[in-house]
């Protein structure tokens, strides 16, 4: 199974080859159609760009657990090996409920109080799979942020006016050793979704996060992939069905390995 996760996110991460953010788009698609091929007795349904004005939450796909019929939203994240953003807080809530608390907050109660509001509430119900690069050295990784462990350790809370060119002011959250977990950032509807929402950073919050690659994988660009595309594009309907055909035996020569492995 680890071969089939490494050689997914190899073709997702090489779609950087052709657009910087084009991997996030396809990231979607091919995590939904990982699970719906090798995790079995589960389904995923890929939300689309359509329906986003219109989502309750912030999920690209949807898992389906087949035998509970549980059904629970994804939102599937595509960045680097730094700040990560967890939640765009498209209401404008979470920055002006901090700004009532004032610009430092302690105390657990109030902490914990604040966490429980609904401008944090919606961002509680969300599960966020982050699919990490690190691209000069070539490899990823998939951390998930504990927010359930990160959000009991919050021992304070700062607000920070400026630094490192910042326009906007943040609060930053840090535990009771003063190790940096998240924040949140400026939250007016005049701020853009890159100056907005939950935050943290996959090197200074190392320690709430959990691998589900255990650990980083080397991965290499698929040229040949870059190649299908581009032919592809320039191809006809005939020519793609055709290429599908050839894709599926591949798929299920996977699975057949798959289990012989098992």
């Amino acid at each position: 199974m680890v071969t089939i996760i490494t050689t997914t996110l190899e073709n997702i991460f090489t779609m950087r080859l052709i657009g910087n953010k084009t991997h996030g788009d396809l990231a979607e698609i091919g995590i939904c159609e990982f699970i719906n091929q090798y995790m079995y007795d589960f389904k995923s349904i890929h939300v689309g760009k359509d329906l986003y004005r219109a989502k309750s939450k912030e999920e690209d796909i949807k898992i389906i657990n087949e035998i509970t019929k549980a059904e629970f939203p994804v939102s599937l994240k595509a960045y680097g090996n730094g700040p990560l953003q967890l939640s765009t807080d498209k209401n404008f809530r979470m920055f002006p409920k901090l700004t009532q608390a004032g610009r430092e907050i302690s105390g657990r109660g109030t902490i914990q109080n604040i966490l429980k509001d609904a401008a944090f509430a919606e961002f509680d119900s969300i599960n966020v799979l982050p699919l990490i690069y690190d691209e000069k050295k070539q490899r990823c990784n998939i951390l998930v942020f504990d927010w359930v462990r990160a959000a009991s350790e919050i021992a304070y809370i700062i607000r920070v006016e400026s630094g490192n060119g910042r326009k906007h002011p943040v609060y930053r959250f840090y535990d009771s050793s003063s190790d940096y977990i998240c924040e949140v950032r400026y939250g007016d509807a005049a701020a853009n979704a890159l100056q907005r929402g939950l935050w943290t950073h996959t090197k200074n919050a190392l320690k709430y996060f959990d691998s589900i690659t255990n650990g980083w994988i080397v991965y290499s660009h698929n040229l040949s992939l870059v190649k299908l595309f581009s032919h592809a594009l320039v191809s006809s309907e005939t020519g793609h069905i055709s290429a599908f055909e050839k894709v599926k035996e591949d798929i299920t020569n996977i699975k057949q390995n798959l289990e012989m492995e098992t």
